[in-house]
């Protein structure tokens, strides 16, 4: 573990969850007399990030001065990750949400851990869909739904 990246990753983590939460309070109020407006969820995540930043600045200063243990940068895995969240932004339109989500996800977990293909697909597919149902019928937002063959 590197203590003096983790400091600085906390410290900028909290700089961000600030910016969220003023930058919320910018957003328009709630419509219609609702108590909840657009603006609830950015602040929620903004303090979030806060809290949390919070405590990994906290538990820097637990860590002993140990030898450390240099563990490889894993780029091949990062460029297809990146490579397929990319792909996952142009395909979006043409494919819907829950398809590109799915084929993302499924990508990315595998790349991460090979195997465990059907606990993959399972995580996969339900969070796919349960984010567009969620979203775009609990909610009443908008996604782009499935692709029209």
């Amino acid at each position: 573990m590197s203590k003096t990246f983790d400091r600085f990753a906390s410290i900028a983590f909290l700089l961000i969850g600030l910016l969220f939460v003023i930058e919320s309070r910018s957003i328009s109020q709630s419509a219609y007399g609702s108590s909840v407006g657009p603006n609830i969820f950015p602040t929620a995540l903004g303090v979030i990030l806060i809290l949390l930043s919070i405590r990994l600045l906290f538990e820097t200063t637990k860590y002993e001065h140990g030898e450390r243990i240099k563990e490889p940068v894993q780029y091949v895995k990062f460029l297809i990750i990146f490579i397929s969240a990319i792909i996952y932004a142009a395909i979006l339109e043409p494919l819907g949400y829950v398809i590109s989500t799915f084929l993302f996800l499924l990508i990315a977990f595998q790349t991460m851990e090979r195997g465990k293909w059907i606990s993959t697909i399972v995580i996969a597919s339900a969070f796919s869909f349960g984010v567009y149902y969620f979203f775009a019928e609990f909610l009443g937002g908008s996604l782009p739904g499935f692709p029209q063959f």
